[in-house]
Protein backbone atom coordinates (compact mmCIF):
# COMPACT_ATOMS: atom_id res chain seq x y z
CA UNK A 1 0.00 0.00 0.00
CA UNK A 2 1.55 3.34 -1.06
CA UNK A 3 2.25 5.96 1.39
CA UNK A 4 1.13 9.49 1.03
CA UNK A 5 3.96 11.85 1.01
CA UNK A 6 3.40 15.53 1.90
CA UNK A 7 4.98 18.29 -0.43
CA UNK A 8 4.65 21.48 1.46
CA UNK A 9 6.10 23.19 -2.03
CA UNK A 10 2.16 23.19 -2.75
CA UNK A 11 1.36 25.76 0.01
CA UNK A 12 4.76 27.85 -0.03
CA UNK A 13 4.57 28.43 -3.95
CA UNK A 14 3.53 31.42 -5.52
CA UNK A 15 0.88 28.74 -6.89
CA UNK A 16 0.17 27.63 -3.54
CA UNK A 17 0.32 31.08 -1.76
CA UNK A 18 -2.51 32.49 -4.43
CA UNK A 19 -4.92 29.18 -3.12
CA UNK A 20 -4.55 29.58 0.55
CA UNK A 21 -5.00 33.27 0.15
CA UNK A 22 -8.45 32.26 -2.21
CA UNK A 23 -9.70 29.88 0.44
CA UNK A 24 -9.35 32.78 3.27
CA UNK A 25 -11.22 35.19 1.69
CA UNK A 26 -13.93 32.84 -0.17
CA UNK A 27 -14.39 32.15 3.13
CA UNK A 28 -14.68 35.07 4.90
CA UNK A 29 -16.85 36.21 2.58
CA UNK A 30 -19.62 33.50 2.75
CA UNK A 31 -19.28 34.01 6.89
CA UNK A 32 -19.66 37.10 6.58
CA UNK A 33 -22.65 36.86 4.08
CA UNK A 34 -24.04 34.15 6.57
CA UNK A 35 -24.30 35.63 9.46
CA UNK A 36 -26.25 38.59 7.93
CA UNK A 37 -28.80 35.88 6.79
CA UNK A 38 -29.65 38.19 3.82
CA UNK A 39 -28.45 36.03 0.86
CA UNK A 40 -32.41 34.84 -0.50
CA UNK A 41 -33.64 34.97 -3.72
CA UNK A 42 -31.74 33.41 -7.00
CA UNK A 43 -28.91 36.56 -6.92
CA UNK A 44 -27.75 35.90 -3.56
CA UNK A 45 -28.01 31.99 -4.02
CA UNK A 46 -25.74 32.06 -6.39
CA UNK A 47 -23.20 34.21 -4.77
CA UNK A 48 -23.23 32.03 -1.64
CA UNK A 49 -22.67 29.01 -3.90
CA UNK A 50 -20.08 30.44 -5.47
CA UNK A 51 -18.19 31.45 -2.96
CA UNK A 52 -18.80 27.99 -0.98
CA UNK A 53 -18.05 25.65 -3.98
CA UNK A 54 -14.83 27.29 -4.90
CA UNK A 55 -13.98 27.39 -0.88
CA UNK A 56 -14.21 23.53 -1.13
CA UNK A 57 -12.65 22.50 -4.54
CA UNK A 58 -9.73 24.98 -3.64
CA UNK A 59 -9.05 23.67 -0.44
CA UNK A 60 -9.10 19.83 -2.34
CA UNK A 61 -6.81 20.89 -4.37
CA UNK A 62 -4.64 22.24 -2.12
CA UNK A 63 -5.03 18.94 -0.07
CA UNK A 64 -4.15 16.68 -3.09
CA UNK A 65 -1.38 18.86 -3.83
CA UNK A 66 0.16 18.60 -0.40
CA UNK A 67 -0.45 14.51 -0.10
CA UNK A 68 0.57 14.09 -3.51
CA UNK A 69 -2.47 12.01 -3.97
CA UNK A 70 -3.39 13.92 -7.21
CA UNK A 71 -1.24 11.07 -9.63
CA UNK A 72 -3.45 8.29 -8.62
CA UNK A 73 -6.51 10.37 -10.18
CA UNK A 74 -7.83 9.43 -13.84
CA UNK A 75 -7.54 12.86 -15.31
CA UNK A 76 -5.27 15.66 -16.77
CA UNK A 77 -4.13 17.59 -13.62
CA UNK A 78 -2.48 20.44 -15.13
CA UNK A 79 -5.75 20.80 -17.06
CA UNK A 80 -8.16 20.39 -14.34
CA UNK A 81 -6.38 22.87 -12.21
CA UNK A 82 -5.95 25.42 -15.14
CA UNK A 83 -9.87 24.90 -15.90
CA UNK A 84 -10.72 25.50 -12.67
CA UNK A 85 -8.65 28.04 -11.58
CA UNK A 86 -9.84 29.98 -14.81
CA UNK A 87 -13.65 28.84 -14.27
CA UNK A 88 -13.40 30.25 -10.60
CA UNK A 89 -11.81 33.78 -11.42
CA UNK A 90 -15.07 34.09 -13.94
CA UNK A 91 -17.70 33.00 -10.79
CA UNK A 92 -15.80 35.17 -8.14
CA UNK A 93 -15.73 37.85 -10.89
CA UNK A 94 -19.49 37.53 -11.17
CA UNK A 95 -20.97 37.20 -7.91
CA UNK A 96 -18.34 40.48 -6.47
CA UNK A 97 -20.85 42.61 -9.00
CA UNK A 98 -23.76 40.95 -8.55
CA UNK A 99 -23.93 41.04 -4.79
CA UNK A 100 -22.80 44.68 -3.97
CA UNK A 101 -25.27 46.05 -6.82
CA UNK A 102 -28.58 43.70 -6.08
CA UNK A 103 -28.32 42.90 -2.39
CA UNK A 104 -26.42 46.32 -0.51
CA UNK A 105 -28.95 48.83 0.04
CA UNK A 106 -27.72 52.86 -0.18
CA UNK A 107 -26.69 54.38 1.94
CA UNK A 108 -24.79 51.97 3.86
CA UNK A 109 -24.85 52.58 7.43
CA UNK A 110 -25.69 49.85 9.11
CA UNK A 111 -23.26 47.05 10.82
CA UNK A 112 -25.17 44.57 8.45
CA UNK A 113 -23.96 46.58 5.45
CA UNK A 114 -20.73 47.08 6.33
CA UNK A 115 -20.73 42.87 6.54
CA UNK A 116 -21.96 43.39 3.24
CA UNK A 117 -18.98 45.60 2.30
CA UNK A 118 -16.52 43.80 4.03
CA UNK A 119 -17.72 40.20 2.27
CA UNK A 120 -17.80 42.04 -0.96
CA UNK A 121 -13.59 43.27 -0.70
CA UNK A 122 -13.11 39.81 0.30
CA UNK A 123 -14.66 38.40 -2.74
CA UNK A 124 -13.02 41.08 -5.11
CA UNK A 125 -9.67 40.25 -3.72
CA UNK A 126 -10.32 36.74 -4.00
CA UNK A 127 -11.07 37.16 -7.48
CA UNK A 128 -7.50 38.77 -7.83
CA UNK A 129 -5.77 35.62 -6.02
CA UNK A 130 -7.75 33.31 -8.68
CA UNK A 131 -6.43 35.91 -11.59
CA UNK A 132 -2.91 35.55 -10.21
CA UNK A 133 -3.02 31.90 -10.44
CA UNK A 134 -4.50 31.57 -13.87
CA UNK A 135 -1.67 34.23 -14.52
CA UNK A 136 0.96 31.92 -12.99
CA UNK A 137 -0.07 28.61 -14.54
CA UNK A 138 -0.33 29.92 -17.84
CA UNK A 139 1.45 27.73 -20.27
CA UNK A 140 4.75 29.83 -21.88
CA UNK A 141 4.52 30.34 -25.43
CA UNK A 142 5.55 27.15 -27.25
CA UNK A 143 4.47 25.13 -24.45
CA UNK A 144 1.62 23.11 -25.18
CA UNK A 145 1.63 19.88 -22.99
CA UNK A 146 -1.43 21.55 -20.98
CA UNK A 147 -4.11 22.68 -23.56
CA UNK A 148 -6.33 24.19 -21.15
CA UNK A 149 -3.80 26.56 -19.80
CA UNK A 150 -2.82 27.69 -22.71
CA UNK A 151 -4.72 30.77 -23.95
CA UNK A 152 -7.18 28.87 -26.28
CA UNK A 153 -7.84 26.46 -23.56
CA UNK A 154 -8.28 29.19 -20.86
CA UNK A 155 -10.95 30.84 -23.88
CA UNK A 156 -12.92 27.07 -23.71
CA UNK A 157 -13.87 27.68 -20.57
CA UNK A 158 -14.44 31.16 -20.68
CA UNK A 159 -17.02 30.49 -23.29
CA UNK A 160 -18.42 28.15 -21.98
CA UNK A 161 -18.71 30.06 -18.51
CA UNK A 162 -20.26 33.07 -21.26
CA UNK A 163 -22.78 30.53 -22.70
CA UNK A 164 -24.20 29.79 -19.09
CA UNK A 165 -24.92 33.33 -18.28
CA UNK A 166 -26.41 33.75 -21.19
CA UNK A 167 -28.50 30.67 -20.40
CA UNK A 168 -29.60 31.85 -16.98
CA UNK A 169 -30.82 35.04 -18.50
CA UNK A 170 -33.09 34.23 -21.42
CA UNK A 171 -36.84 34.33 -21.27
CA UNK A 172 -39.45 35.14 -24.32
CA UNK A 173 -37.95 33.43 -27.45
CA UNK A 174 -40.32 30.79 -28.07
CA UNK A 175 -42.05 31.92 -31.18
CA UNK A 176 -39.48 34.00 -33.20
CA UNK A 177 -38.05 32.33 -35.77
CA UNK A 178 -34.76 34.21 -34.92
CA UNK A 179 -34.12 33.85 -31.80
CA UNK A 180 -34.74 30.57 -31.82
CA UNK A 181 -32.23 30.32 -34.37
CA UNK A 182 -29.85 32.52 -31.49
CA UNK A 183 -30.73 29.63 -28.57
CA UNK A 184 -29.48 26.93 -31.17
CA UNK A 185 -26.50 28.78 -31.76
CA UNK A 186 -25.68 29.40 -27.72
CA UNK A 187 -26.45 25.57 -27.12
CA UNK A 188 -24.66 24.00 -30.20
CA UNK A 189 -21.52 25.89 -29.12
CA UNK A 190 -21.91 25.70 -25.54
CA UNK A 191 -21.94 21.76 -25.81
CA UNK A 192 -19.16 21.38 -27.91
CA UNK A 193 -16.55 23.27 -25.72
CA UNK A 194 -17.97 21.47 -22.86
CA UNK A 195 -17.21 18.39 -24.79
CA UNK A 196 -13.85 19.71 -25.68
CA UNK A 197 -12.88 20.98 -21.86
CA UNK A 198 -13.87 17.36 -20.35
CA UNK A 199 -12.42 15.28 -23.27
CA UNK A 200 -9.15 17.26 -22.33
CA UNK A 201 -9.80 16.53 -18.71
CA UNK A 202 -10.11 12.89 -19.20
CA UNK A 203 -7.16 12.81 -21.76
CA UNK A 204 -9.89 11.75 -24.00
CA UNK A 205 -8.58 13.81 -26.97
CA UNK A 206 -5.79 11.24 -28.37
CA UNK A 207 -9.04 8.75 -29.41
CA UNK A 208 -10.51 11.32 -31.64
CA UNK A 209 -9.79 9.66 -35.49
CA UNK A 210 -8.85 12.97 -37.03
CA UNK A 211 -5.98 15.91 -36.54
CA UNK A 212 -7.15 17.62 -33.15
CA UNK A 213 -5.42 20.75 -33.79
CA UNK A 214 -6.90 21.97 -37.47
CA UNK A 215 -10.21 20.01 -36.04
CA UNK A 216 -10.07 23.05 -33.40
CA UNK A 217 -9.36 25.23 -35.68
CA UNK A 218 -11.91 24.43 -38.03
CA UNK A 219 -15.00 24.55 -34.96
CA UNK A 220 -13.66 27.91 -33.92
CA UNK A 221 -13.83 29.08 -37.30
CA UNK A 222 -17.74 28.18 -37.24
CA UNK A 223 -18.51 29.32 -33.71
CA UNK A 224 -17.62 32.21 -34.72
CA UNK A 225 -19.76 32.51 -37.81
CA UNK A 226 -23.08 31.08 -35.80
CA UNK A 227 -21.55 33.83 -33.11
CA UNK A 228 -21.70 36.36 -35.64
CA UNK A 229 -25.20 36.09 -37.02
CA UNK A 230 -26.57 35.82 -33.46
CA UNK A 231 -24.76 39.13 -32.55
CA UNK A 232 -26.92 40.73 -35.46
CA UNK A 233 -29.73 38.75 -35.14
CA UNK A 234 -30.33 38.64 -31.52
CA UNK A 235 -30.94 42.59 -30.73
CA UNK A 236 -32.31 42.92 -34.03
CA UNK A 237 -35.97 40.32 -32.50
CA UNK A 238 -35.61 40.75 -29.20
CA UNK A 239 -36.11 44.37 -29.05
CA UNK A 240 -38.34 45.36 -32.50
CA UNK A 241 -40.92 47.50 -31.41
CA UNK A 242 -39.97 47.76 -27.87
CA UNK A 243 -38.68 50.42 -25.57
CA UNK A 244 -37.22 49.81 -22.38
CA UNK A 245 -39.83 50.12 -19.36
CA UNK A 246 -40.18 52.77 -17.05
CA UNK A 247 -39.46 50.63 -14.18
CA UNK A 248 -36.72 48.12 -14.80
CA UNK A 249 -35.07 46.23 -12.59
CA UNK A 250 -32.90 43.17 -12.37
CA UNK A 251 -35.56 40.38 -13.64
CA UNK A 252 -36.94 42.93 -16.44
CA UNK A 253 -36.93 41.00 -19.37
CA UNK A 254 -35.70 44.29 -21.28
CA UNK A 255 -33.04 44.04 -19.20
CA UNK A 256 -32.29 40.66 -19.58
CA UNK A 257 -32.44 40.86 -23.50
CA UNK A 258 -29.64 43.42 -22.78
CA UNK A 259 -27.32 41.61 -21.10
CA UNK A 260 -27.87 38.70 -23.16
CA UNK A 261 -27.12 41.17 -26.03
CA UNK A 262 -23.42 42.14 -24.58
CA UNK A 263 -22.86 38.61 -23.24
CA UNK A 264 -23.00 37.38 -27.44
CA UNK A 265 -20.53 39.99 -28.33
CA UNK A 266 -18.34 38.76 -25.43
CA UNK A 267 -18.37 35.54 -27.10
CA UNK A 268 -18.18 36.84 -30.61
CA UNK A 269 -14.81 38.68 -29.77
CA UNK A 270 -13.64 35.33 -27.38
CA UNK A 271 -14.21 32.77 -29.97
CA UNK A 272 -12.18 35.69 -32.57
CA UNK A 273 -9.37 35.62 -30.37
CA UNK A 274 -9.55 32.08 -29.95
CA UNK A 275 -9.03 31.35 -34.02
CA UNK A 276 -6.23 33.47 -34.01
CA UNK A 277 -4.42 31.61 -31.52
CA UNK A 278 -5.49 28.69 -32.65
CA UNK A 279 -4.55 29.32 -35.94
CA UNK A 280 -1.43 30.69 -34.77
CA UNK A 281 -0.38 27.53 -32.84
CA UNK A 282 -1.18 24.99 -35.30
CA UNK A 283 -0.20 27.25 -38.83
CA UNK A 284 2.56 29.18 -37.53
CA UNK A 285 5.87 27.55 -36.53
CA UNK A 286 8.01 28.76 -33.93
CA UNK A 287 12.28 28.84 -36.29
CA UNK A 288 13.96 25.72 -34.74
Amino acid sequence: MAMATVNLRALTSWVGIARLFAVVLSCLAFSLVASTGKFGGPYGTWCMFTWCFCFIMTLLVLLLELLELYPMLPLSWDDFTAAFSMLAALMVFTSSVVFPTTLISSPCNTNLCARQAVATTASWLCFLAYALEVSLTRAKPGDISSFLSTIPGLLKVFEAYVACLIFSLLDKFSGEPGLMWCVAVYSICFIFTLLIIIFTIGRCLTYIPCPLEKMLVGYNFLALLMYLTATVLWPLYSFRGQSRPDHCGPDCSWNKHLGVTFLTIFNLIAYLVDLVYSTRMVFVRAPP
